[in-house]
């Protein structure tokens, strides 16, 4: 029993740090960009170079990762608006608007990364066998 969760935990693990890599979601193998998408507007790859996995299946496949996209940025504004607030005692108003100015730099990288997460989540939900 403590073998498998062992295995359970691994499986995790390497799940998160395919996902980082932006790896395939079906081969683990391909790559969903030619680089990553922390360093600067990758274009994507229209099929995994290994398995062919088609990465946007139809037109507005994407929207879902828009929906994902605006949860992260929520988070990083509300922590560092919180992370300001406690250190400066400012109003919120102006952590609020320090914490939408610093998350901006980050936007692009979070926006392509959203998309990995999209496709992964999609690909355990409804899993394309072509």
């Amino acid at each position: 029993m403590r073998a498998n969760m062992i295995r359970r935990m691994a499986t995790k693990l390497q799940t998160v740090r395919d996902i980082l890599q932006q790896r395939c979601p079906r081969c683990r193998l391909g790559k969903i960009f030619p680089r990553s998408v922390f360093l600067g507007f990758p274009k994507m790859h229209e099929r995994c170079s290994v398995c062919r996995l088609r990465f946007e299946r139809e037109p507005g496949y994407f929207l879902g990762a828009m929906y994902i996209s605006y949860g992260l940025a929520l988070v990083f504004i509300t922590g560092v608006a919180t992370i300001f607030w406690a250190i400066t005692h400012w109003w919120i108003t102006k952590d609020t608007i320090w914490g939408v100015i610093l998350f901006l730099p980050f936007a692009p990288a979070i926006t392509y990364f959203s998309r990995v997460l999209w496709i992964y989540l999609d690909q355990t939900v409804d899993p394309d066998r072509s």
